[in-house]
């Protein structure tokens, strides 16, 4: 039994990236950040749902089969996930600043989506929006943009 436990940590230490998975797509990153704000409320509405599907659909050219399973992994990477890092860091990668801003903007128009916008919402947008260095004046300009529809 003692044998079984030290080769358990000795796999663990030698192969610490090996538990972790594989690191996720851009496309999931994106998800997984309006999975973000979708729950931040602990109420997913089915209307949120709905303009994520289409801002996903829109924003990643994606078809209706690959926005569901796509939706269906983010959901299970942010159950899971400890913080968000791992996403921001690839979208900071890969994004410029004026994507960055527009994924800002996706996330005001789904916490608009079920016409309630919380301030718990508010509040992981602007987390997040910090984390991806979006600056306050593009975070205010963003939620306004997509008040006015």
């Amino acid at each position: 039994m003692l044998a079984s436990i030290q080769r358990f940590f000795q796999q663990a230490l030698a192969e610490p990236e090996s538990g972790s998975g594989p690191a996720p797509t851009l496309e999931l990153a994106v998800a997984a950040l309006l999975c973000e704000v979708a729950r931040a409320d602990y109420h997913t509405d089915e209307r949120e749902l709905e303009a994520m599907r289409e801002l996903l659909k829109r924003h990643l050219a994606l078809g209706d089969a690959a926005v569901e399973e796509l939706m269906a992994l983010a959901r299970e990477e942010v159950e899971t996930s400890v913080d968000h890092y791992q996403f921001v860091s690839l979208i900071k990668q890969h994004y410029g600043y004026a994507q960055r801003c527009a994924l800002v903007h996706m996330m005001w128009l789904l916490a608009n989506a079920d016409g309630d916008q919380d301030a718990l919402e508010e509040h992981r947008i602007r987390q997040l929006a910090d984390l991806l260095h979006v600056s306050h004046s593009d975070f205010i300009r963003t939620k306004l943009r997509a008040q006015e529809g």
